[in-house]
């Protein structure tokens, strides 16, 4: 009988036809086919059994990690299925939907900064160091280190690779979060097939393609691509196996991983887009033919908030939109391009609650065609029930919204966004006589945010 850890590993290779690869061929392995969904089913089993064999794994015991996310869905899954207890320390810049999925496979999920480096207490390592000091029975996994982590490659990962590529890779993109994908694939292909140059991938902002580049260990910065580039070189990272290194933007990745799946059909992580970037430029600067693969290391499912989200796009400037330098620019969701989360004066308020939940935001406009005619916020949610608790959901939008409206226009200069602020009113902004969209303090924030990077 197949169990699903049976199911880890055997992912296909497919070939990208679409996008411009210069004179190369390239190929994706789908390790995103794993029962988690990610490349890190791999490891995760590979060290959880390692721990068994050794004994530092016991039967009612604790598994604790430091991850980005993959990682400890990984452990969550091989753990959950051998009776294991799952802690993860993860930065609290992680997709949501990691950590929903996290702790729908039972796992308990601390989060924790993403400010810090190591060293300090609140750093996503050492806090899971010292949970696994307090806790009886834990041991911690510690990716970074654990030499099951490339074995597991070494083992599985790369002659499944080399097989299926009927043994001729002159190439393969890989990123570095732990280092075990690097190490253990670049370790036998130095054995097995000593033509295959590994190439690097990283998110600017990481240390380690510029280390590979340049040999100096530069003032690591902030990136907003989960699941790889580090402020350090992990122990399990052998950069020496590297040929050649390339930094990608946050934006291309989020770019490339949003092309990947409209061209070609592959729902790819953030991750992967900085493979995909790396894996063109490589290609492109080939002058002649090569065959070169990279990985899909985990599906897009797992970004819908982040990649595949307009809204954030907007929010980080990376959707292509005329600057003007007035309010304009930090609408977000805009009315006239159908993304405004809203409501009608004739819907109820079941309807306005369960938008602003699902949404998380705590006011909506009301509109009738293009014309705002009031504003709803959960303070006259609260009144309702607490007026008519058995009717409140049923009553309509316009008897509680707020008709009395101070708007501001489009082409009004951001400063003057602030006494609005100072008075507790959300900014309606207008565009001439038509309602453009919100604008909240956070908005505010993040274009400031935004400015300074």
């Amino acid at each position: 009988m197949t169990s699903q850890l049976d199911l880890i590993g055997n992912t296909p290779i497919i070939e990208v036809t679409r996008l411009d690869r210069g004179p190369c061929r390239l190929f994706l392995k789908l390790e995103s086919q794993n029962p988690s969904g990610s490349i890190k089913d791999r490891p995760a089993r590979a060290m959880i059994e390692a721990a068994e064999a050794d004994g530092r794994l016991k039967a009612g015991g604790t598994i604790v990690e430091a991850t980005a996310g993959n990682t400890g869905l990984g452990l969550a899954l091989v753990g959950g299925q051998k009776g294991y207890r799952t802690v993860l320390v993860v930065p609290d810049k992680m997709a949501r939907e990691k950590v929903l999925h996290a702790r729908a496979l039972g796992a308990q999920v601390i989060i924790t900064r993403s400010d810090v480096g190591k060293g300090h207490p609140d750093y996503y390592q050492d806090l899971a160091q010292a949970i696994t000091t307090r806790t009886k029975g834990a041991i911690f996994i510690n990716q970074f280190e654990n030499p099951a982590n490339p074995l597991a490659h070494e083992q599985s990962t790369a002659p499944e690779l080399l097989r299926q590529m009927g043994g001729d890779v002159d190439a393969i993109v890989v990123g570095v979060g732990s280092g075990g994908t690097l190490t253990g694939v670049g370790r036998f292909m130095k054995r097995a097939s000593p033509k295959t140059q590994m190439i690097l991938a990283d998110p600017v902002g990481s240390v380690l393609a510029p280390y590979v580049n340049s040999g100096e260990m530069i003032e690591a910065g902030s990136w907003t691509v989960e699941g790889i580039g580090e402020d350090f070189v992990p122990p399990n990272a052998d950069l020496s196996l590297v040929r050649a290194a390339y930094s990608v933007t946050d934006q291309e990745s989020f770019a490339a991983a949003r092309d990947l799946l409209l061209r070609e059909g592959v729902f790819a992580g953030s991750s992967s887009g900085t493979l995909l970037v790396a894996a063109l430029r490589y290609c492109k600067q080939q002058s002649a033919p090569k065959r070169v693969v990279s990985f899909v290391c985990d599906s897009g499912a797992k970004y819908l908030s982040k990649v595949f989200n307009d809204a954030f796009l907007a929010q980080e400037g990376w959707i292509e939109r005329t600057r003007s330098g007035t309010v304009r620019d930090l609408v977000i969701n805009r009315h006239t391009e159908g993304s405004a989360i809203e409501v009608r004066p004739q819907d109820n308020l079941r309807t306005v609650f369960a938008r602003m939940r699902a949404a998380d935001v705590s006011q909506l406009p009301v509109v009738e065609a293009d014309r705002i005619v009031g504003l709803v916020d959960e303070s006259d949610l609260l009144g309702a029930l607490l007026t008519d608790e058995a009717h409140a959901f049923t009553r309509s939008v316009k008897d509680v919204m707020v008709t009395r409206l101070e708007t501001i226009s489009a082409d009004a200069p951001i400063k003057d966004l602030v006494p609005l602020f100072s008075k507790d009113y959300v900014a309606i902004v207008m565009d001439g006589t038509r309602f453009l969209g919100l604008v909240t303090r956070i908005d505010l924030i993040n274009h400031f945010r935004v400015k300074l990077q």
